[in-house]
């Protein structure tokens, strides 16, 4: 970023706000933080040059937008903004899968759940987009994502919500690891973006192994399910890896807890007998289907089971991870910080974070200054140039 110093003296469209509701405040601080050192650093070289940035806002302490959500003894909530927000390009972040929040109804306790996440980014959007120039969400997990397609008789939870979105006045919506990103269609003519962390996966793995082989002989990626293919694809050919694929095999007779339960998990590809195994998805859920397929490939004699997940939830709690890694059917669960994790997870042996703080900072910079997000989309050039390094 200090090489594209003030972006070749492009200036920002507009002063930047965040706007980061509680479920995302730790790492909207970080977003914030690296901001404000790009900008610094730009500061710094336009003195070195002799030449100055005469901009409203460019070099501040901090780009927080001051907003928060109050609720009533109700239950009912309103969304404030204490500060202006004429004229600034709002950049609202949230994650809609933070359950640690909670609020009082009648003197009963509950706990936020998606849906009260995406009323309180509605309620911060409907008090600002009337006036700010621009208005983005950042929601690194998309609401309702898992349902995006139509099976039987259901609701398009997803396409509703992203037209909303688009109804309220947002110009950009930027997600992390869309479940499947052509909901998108659902609003073609507005700005869309989904970014993979691909590149922070293999950075926090080859931190982890220093020693690890790259080569055909010794490692392979795996697609636990048939809609993890793309992701499995693309980073097995920048390694220049072979990639393998297990399918579910469902009993479509039964339903168990609204799906078709998993009779067994079928393996497609060459042999990972000595080799280390990337398994690539987008979310640990419960992490049985995750769990099983890598209890398969040790069976198959892999020597390192990695599994590489952009949001881990646990929903079913860490005992079974626990109890998989001191089996050996595991040896590192790498996930990223875009939403929620209990404090517990980071006292796992198992557990590795990749950090995307920095690479939201270098997008919501980029937009900011109206500048192209291509080289952001897509991270090919920074991966083979992590792997050159490494094997130098």
């Amino acid at each position: 970023m200090a090489n594209d110093y003030v972006f070749n003296d492009q200036l920002p469209v507009a002063p930047l706000k965040i706007a980061a509701l509680e479920s995302c405040g730790e790492l909207a601080r970080k977003v914030n933080d690296h901001i404000v050192g790009f900008r610094r650093n730009d500061i710094e070289e336009l003195k070195r040059r002799e030449a100055d940035l005469h901009y409203r806002g460019y070099d501040i302490d901090s780009y927080l937008l001051n907003c928060e959500c109050p609720r009533f003894g109700s239950g009912e909530a309103k969304g404030i903004v204490k500060e202006s927000v004429r004229g600034t390009d709002v950049f609202a972040m949230v994650d809609v899968t933070n359950y640690s929040i909670s609020y009082t109804v009648n003197g009963y306790t509950n706990h936020m759940s998606p849906d009260d996440h995406f009323q309180d980014l509605k309620r911060i959007l409907g008090a600002c987009t009337a006036t700010a120039h621009r208005v983005s969400v950042i929601m690194p997990f998309l609401y309702e994502s898992r349902q995006h397609k139509r099976t039987k008789r259901e609701s398009l939870d997803c396409a509703m919500a992203l037209e909303e979105l688009v109804n309220m006045g947002v110009s950009n919506i930027i997600t992390f690891d869309a479940h499947d990103p052509r909901v998108q269609n659902a609003i073609p003519l507005n700005g869309f973006d989904n970014f993979m962390p691909t590149y922070q996966f293999i950075k926090a793995v080859l931190r982890q192994y220093p020693d690890l082989k790259i080569d055909k002989e010794h490692m392979m990626v795996i697609s636990p399910d048939e809609g993890a293919m793309d992701r499995a694809v693309y980073l097995a050919n920048n390694l220049s890896v072979d990639m393998g694929m297990f399918y579910k095999r469902r009993d479509y007779s039964k339903v168990v807890g609204g799906r078709n339960p998993i009779v067994a998990h079928e393996f497609l590809g060459a042999s990972v007998e000595g080799k280390t195994v990337l398994i690539v998805d987008d979310m640990i859920s419960s992490g049985e289907s995750m769990l099983d397929t890598a209890r398969e490939l040790k069976e198959r004699k892999a020597d390192k089971v990695i599994v590489c997940c952009t949001f881990g939830l646990f929903t079913n709690g860490l005992d079974k991870f626990d109890d998989f890694y001191r089996k050996g059917y595991i040896d590192r669960v790498v996930t990223t910080n875009l939403n929620y994790r209990p404090s517990e997870l980071f006292n796992r042996e198992w557990y590795v974070e990749a950090d995307i703080s920095k690479y939201i900072a270098a997008i919501v910079n980029s937009l900011n200054h109206d500048v192209s997000i291509s080289t952001a989309l897509s991270s090919t050039d920074k991966i083979q140039q992590l792997l050159k390094k490494y094997k130098a």
